[in-house]
């Protein structure tokens, strides 16, 4: 960035700490109440724990000072240990026992999370600010040491130490004042100095990530089998290896450099450590040689005095690390309540019936992509009648896909309106508008479960029969019942090892399958063909025609040849439909239709070779 270019301004979170404990609070009362009780008896007994070992040894050099009976003195040590013991097993027992309930919580919050991935409104998966909101959720979520499960001891610290320093503050009460603002204030600023000093580290990782980053992308590069040919081939070993040196020499002057900063921390607290206890000295001393200060009493303050230090650094340190942790939460809280463009359960609902009729009418329709110096599809108007065959063809670019998206209501237009039957598709509930469609993306969303899994697309209450005869009318039969476990076949060898690939032809049946499997009254293919020849290409096309007879059925295709059998065929240029009407009226026309279908055939003749046409 040049210097002259003003600096974004720093977003900042929409919660503050507050307001994200009282968040986390909640979660747990409706999750698990018992890590809210727990909190607090680990507090508690943290403190017991401490105030045990704070008087341990005054009490016992007490008992020495005033010559009790050796009877009284070993009693007061077993009390003491037994004591000790019996707070460290609960508070063992507890601490193992209160996980249980802190990754509950956590994984509630997950929970949301991944409900919100796959509900939330389509527009939402493709905007990089809500995916980067995403990101940093998952990662505030992903382990026992992330902010929302982390917080419970954050919470549970924090609240031992304002007890502890209350109780500290009360023992202290009797000495000078002075000397207890002599601790108060050395704390403090020990502790601020230390913050900014050891915060080096933080201001400067973006330097720091930027070396990390090279060396591990060379790293990771040379052990990409992909890269093993090439290292050998054009004898890449030394530029690599130069590439990770270099780097590793830099972020090794970038250690020295923040040690040498970090070594002024320990200075500082050394300094204000001697300070600290050199008055605290220097007073108790006084007060032994002029008011006859029992040994016990000043080993009893003594001790207090640096506990008392260690309460107050723990207090700042809390609330510091709450507020860490209270930004990952936030980002947690925006995600979750990312704003819906659209309807869902109060929307209008919308039944899917044997036997209705669906039409879907696209009227003055605009849409520009967030960001696009102009309009993808601009001004369109289209009609799309039920039960017709629609193909739509065009360039790469053209369109075809964002023209989809609005009619499968994953956008709404920027300008005019998709309405059903007459009426807009933003007054429905979409899940519903959802569930008219059936569609094959070029994408596949292809998991590695079982084949029957794969076409029904669920787990529970599958019809097997159905699966069958969806499987038969794809052409996959003969493949199906090839394989030992027939429909339970698992798909796919990343989670199962005796899953099984299936080839594009193949993988493009089961999708058919899948499509005919939830009998949906619109059926959308958006070039998932796209891999494959030109010939198998019809062919699975013509195979969808078959299957979908009496369906309304979308068909995107950049290959011409393959949609000749459709009812209406659309040319979309310029980011609007500039051709319309079947195969050979296009082909009559002889404009820009007819002319790339007369260039694409010439490569797509089965058997034919044009080294021998030259």
């Amino acid at each position: 960035m040049r210097r002259d270019e003003k600096k974004k301004p720093k977003e900042r979170p929409k919660y503050n700490l507050w307001q994200n404990s009282a968040f986390m609070i909640e979660q747990a009362w409706r999750v698990r109440k018992s890590v809210l009780y727990l909190c607090l008896i680990l507090a508690f007994l943290a403190v017991a724990t401490n105030l045990a070992e704070l008087f341990i040894a005054p009490v016992i050099l007490q008992k020495v000072e005033t010559a009790v009976p050796l009877i009284e003195l070993v009693t007061t040590i077993v009390f003491f240990v037994a004591l000790l013991l019996v707070l460290a097993s609960i508070k063992e027992y507890v601490s193992t026992n209160t996980l249980f309930g802190r990754i509950e919580v956590r994984l509630n919050i997950l929970q949301k999370i991944h409900n919100k991935v796959s509900t939330t409104s389509f527009p939402n998966t493709e905007d990089t600010a809500v995916l980067k909101k995403l990101e940093k959720s998952n990662m505030a979520v992903c382990g026992n040491y992330q902010a929302t499960e982390a917080i419970w001891n954050t919470l549970a610290d924090l609240l031992k130490n304002i007890v502890g320093f209350v109780i500290y503050l009360i023992l202290l009460s009797s000495l000078d004042i002075v000397l207890i603002a002599v601790v108060l204030i050395t704390t403090v600023v020990g502790y601020f100095v230390n913050k900014r000093i050891n915060e080096w580290g933080f201001r400067h990782r973006e330097e720091e990530s930027e070396y990390s980053k090279k060396m591990n992308y060379v790293c990771k590069k040379a052990e990409e089998p992909a890269l093993a040919k090439d290292i050998r081939i054009f004898g890449m070993r030394p530029w690599l290896e130069d590439a990770y040196s270099s780097t590793l020499r830099l972020y090794e002057a970038f250690i020295t450099r923040r040690e040498k900063v970090y070594i002024w921390a320990n200075v500082i607290d050394v300094v204000l450590s001697l300070l600290r206890n050199g008055i605290a000295y220097f007073y108790l001393i006084t007060m032994t040689i002029n008011a006859g200060l029992p040994a016990s009493q000043f080993l009893l303050y003594f001790t207090a005095v640096g506990g008392f230090t260690t309460w107050i650094t723990g207090i700042l340190s809390g609330f510091s690390t709450l507020h860490t942790q209270g930004l990952d939460i936030s980002t947690v809280r925006e995600y979750l309540e990312t704003p819906e463009p659209f309807l869902f359960s109060d929307g209008k609902p919308l039944t899917r019936e044997t036997n209705s009729t669906y039409e879907i009418e696209l009227r003055n329709v605009s849409y520009r992509y967030p960001g696009a110096e102009q309009d993808t599809l601009h001004n369109l108007n289209l009609m799309i009648h039920s039960g017709e065959k629609l193909a739509i063809v065009g360039l790469n670019g053209a369109g075809k896909t964002t023209l989809v998206k609005l009619i499968c209501g994953f956008y709404d237009p920027i300008e005019g309106e998709v309405l059903l039957n007459g009426t807009n598709i933003r007054e429905y509930n979409r899940f519903d508008y959802y569930n008219l469609f059936s569609a094959v993306f070029q994408q596949f969303s292809l998991l590695e479960v079982t084949l029957a899994e794969n076409v029904a697309q669920s787990d529970d209450c599958i019809d097997l029969q159905r699966v069958a005869e969806c499987i038969d009318k794809a052409g996959l039969i003969a493949k199906v019942e090839s394989l030992p476990d027939r429909y339970q076949t698992h798909i796919g060898r990343k989670v199962y090892e005796d899953g099984i690939e299936l080839s594009g032809g193949e993988t493009q049946r089961l999708m058919l399958a899948r499509a005919l499997y939830k009998a949906a009254p619109i059926i959308v293919l958006d070039e998932p063909t796209a891999a494959l020849d030109p010939i198998a290409e019809n062919d699975i096309y013509l195979k969808y025609n078959e299957m979908t007879a009496g369906c309304t059925s979308v068909y995107i295709s950049h290959r011409l040849a393959s949609t000749r059998f459709c009812d209406r065929i659309i040319f979309i240029a310029h980011g609007n439909i500039a051709e319309e009407g079947t195969h050979e009226a296009l082909m009559e026309q002889g404009r820009k239709y007819a002319e790339l279908f007369h260039v694409q055939s010439r490569y797509y003749k089965e058997g034919s070779d044009l080294d021998e046409e030259k």
